[in-house]
């Protein structure tokens, strides 16, 4: 109490995170107990048949948990690694402008997709790529070649989801890191320069070795939610298309369709159970390996 009295206003900056995530984070948490369900609306959370782990089981036996799982993981770790590369590319590019308004201009540009909706990119990726009238086909077929049908083949969303999430994130991503060069000592700099040093050189020798302490925090903050896939991305872009199910399906979408589809409350929660447990082994892990190796660069 002592030190809240001589700290108030720091804890009053806080107060409003804390009740974010004491109502959206802790107190949802008792709803855990629908994964142990068959959930009525007559009994409700607390007062439904229990049923042990009969959910997880209908999970797993369905066939659906280890191909949503692997989705789930395999996209978002091509997206982590994606993100990441291109956003240190784009940081050290900025960086290395000297023009500063064509580096406004460049930031606001690559920013922008950043504030546009995956409802309004799945608008345009269909007014692109529809099969009879968009506008790749339609260049396509004026050339005299074959249209492409990305709305009934698999193979394209493999390089089209990438893509996509790189274009929307790149950008924020770059600011993270572009802020961390710019906090760099710019002496570093100006004695390697005095060294005779290239520009290749200082990035590689000094702007990539100085930027690791906040690619591994973002890293492993990414892997904190690596079992938690883009659901707007993911059902705004492919929804409920049976096509592309098998190649595009994460854990998200799946308990999306057991909560709207057959309302059934238990398998949805069973399926957040699983997946948050995952989550937090992945996490736990990550940052075992990494105290491991570097404790400093460590989140806890």
């Amino acid at each position: 109490m002592k030190d809240i009295r001589r700290h108030w206003m720091l804890y009053m900056m806080f107060l409003p995170v804390a009740v974010y995530f004491i109502v959206f984070a802790y107190i949802p948490m008792a709803g855990i107990v629908m994964a142990f369900e068959s959930y009525t609306r007559t009994g409700g959370m607390f007062f439904s048949k229990w049923v042990g782990f009969d959910n997880f089981h209908y999970f797993f036996a369905s066939g659906k948990a280890w191909l949503v799982t692997r989705n789930t993981i395999v996209y978002n770790v091509i997206f982590l690694g994606c993100y990441t590369v291109f956003s240190i590319i784009a940081a050290v590019f900025m960086s290395e402008i000297r023009s500063k308004f064509f580096k406004k201009v460049s930031q606001t540009l690559m920013f922008l997709p950043y504030f546009i909706s995956w409802v309004t990119v799945s608008a345009f990726v269909y007014n692109f790529f529809n099969y009879e009238y968009g506008i790749v086909n339609k260049i396509l077929h004026y050339f005299g070649m074959e249209g492409i049908d990305i709305y009934s083949n698999t193979s394209y969303w493999y390089f089209l989801l990438p893509f996509l999430y790189v274009w929307k994130w790149v950008g924020y991503g770059s600011i993270l890191y572009l802020a961390a060069i710019v906090g760099i000592d710019q002496e570093i700099y100006e004695a390697a320069t005095i060294d005779g040093a290239t520009r290749f050189q200082r990035i590689m020798r000094i702007t990539l070795p100085l930027l690791k302490p906040t690619m591994i925090i973002l890293i492993l903050l990414g892997l904190g939610r690596i079992m938690r896939g883009e659901f707007d991305m993911f059902y705004q872009l492919i929804g409920n298309n049976g096509l592309l199910m098998d190649a595009t399906d994460i854990i998200d979408t799946l308990a999306f369709r057991s909560l709207m589809g057959s309302a059934d409350f238990g398998m949805a929660s069973s399926v957040g159970v699983y997946q948050s447990v995952l989550t937090l082994i992945i996490i736990l892990t990550a940052n075992w390996l990494v105290r491991k190796y570097d404790r400093d660069h460590a989140l806890f």
